[in-house]
């Protein structure tokens, strides 16, 4: 086929250092259950930052990206779920089916996804093409656009902490930091009839999720001091100690975000006579990507977008995040091969 003939293709490839764009080989379908999906869009995910800036691992060499809708142009052999033709998304979070974790509706604990994280340490979407073992192809509901389904994954991550963070209809929940996932997190708490506020320092990021967010209350602080709240979900990663010493008596603290290097000191007797709740969610399972799908039916995702960008001007797209250049200057920034989802 001419697509396959074609044998290379381009893609954004972390070199040890930074992001290149590169000519690689176009993905080889490889197992029969695998499929070969025209990339369509690729959401910048905070984990793809935090891996140009140091400050979270990859394989150097690999192509970045794993937040992706696009569709499926060729199948291996074996019998799957979707067909050429069907548009898309990916659920980048690889489980085996078969270890105890697994059997024990623990998959998003499999010990197996080692090598097989894509754009992490396998090839990811930040190409005009990648293969995908169709078990993690989901198609998309009739009607639902590119740009709003690109941000299912992100979403499923926020349902995996908020089922956590388990909020009472009557709690106050802060959303600590403002990026793309704390937007995400702060909508669906908002739809769900929750009372979020959202607290955010840097101005930029204080400006879109206001625009972006008119049912949430935006906070511009340099610290969490604003309210008690019975709830914090913290998203960026470095503010458990601060998101302890603020929530309110019998409260629940949830670590989101995901530093490499991040640290904490916890006064563990406050924890203690206060009745603190500190959780980690870990990656969604898989029933959560399913429930991500449908919910993204009804919740208007595409608000968060401010940048679509060609993969052939990668580079402005990373500054807009910070990454070599200003700061934020952006919201959640899309990088398609010709530039529209």
């Amino acid at each position: 086929m001419t697509i396959l003939a074609a044998r290379t293709m381009r893609g954004v490839v972390f070199d040890g250092v930074g992001p290149v764009l590169a000519t690689v080989p176009l993905p080889e379908l490889g197992e029969p259950r695998s499929a070969l999906v025209r990339v369509r869009a690729t959401g910048i995910c905070g984990t793809d930052r935090a891996i140009l800036l140091g400050e979270f691992p990859a394989v150097p060499g690999v192509v970045l990206g794993h937040e992706s809708v696009g569709e499926v142009v060729a199948t291996g052999e074996g019998t799957g779920r979707v067909r050429p033709g069907d548009r898309v998304v990916i659920n980048p979070t690889y489980y085996c089916g078969e270890c105890p974790e697994c059997r024990t509706e623990r998959a998003r604990y499999c010990p197996h996804k080692d090598g097989r994280e894509l754009g992490i340490d396998c090839p990811g979407t930040m190409a005009e093409f990648v293969t995908v073992d169709q078990r993690f192809l989901h198609p998309l509901p009739a009607g639902m656009s590119y740009r709003r389904a690109v941000l299912i994954e992100p979403l499923a991550c926020v349902l995996a902490n908020l089922e956590v963070a388990a909020p009472g209809w009557d709690d106050t929940v802060l959303v600590a930091g403002g990026g793309p996932i704390g937007m995400l997190a702060a909508l669906v708490l908002a739809a769900r009839g929750h009372r979020p506020w959202l607290a955010e320092r840097d101005p930029v990021r204080v400006r879109l999720a206001a625009e972006v967010l008119p049912e949430v209350r935006v906070v511009h602080t340099a610290t969490l001091d604003t309210e008690r709240p019975d709830v914090v979900v913290d998203t960026t990663g470095v503010l458990l100690a601060e998101a302890v010493r603020v929530v309110a008596p019998g409260g629940t603290v949830v670590v989101m975000g995901e530093r490499e290097a991040a640290t904490a000191t916890l006064g563990a007797r406050s924890i203690a006579t206060r009745g603190i709740r500190v959780a980690g969610a870990g990656p969604y399972p898989p029933r959560l990507f399913e429930v991500a799908v449908r919910l993204a039916e009804t919740l208007p995702l595409e608000r968060l977008i401010t940048h679509e960008v060609p993969l052939s001007r990668m580079a402005e797209a990373f500054a807009l995040l910070g990454v070599g250049g200003e700061g934020y200057r952006a919201g959640k920034v899309l990088l398609t091969p010709d530039g529209t989802a």
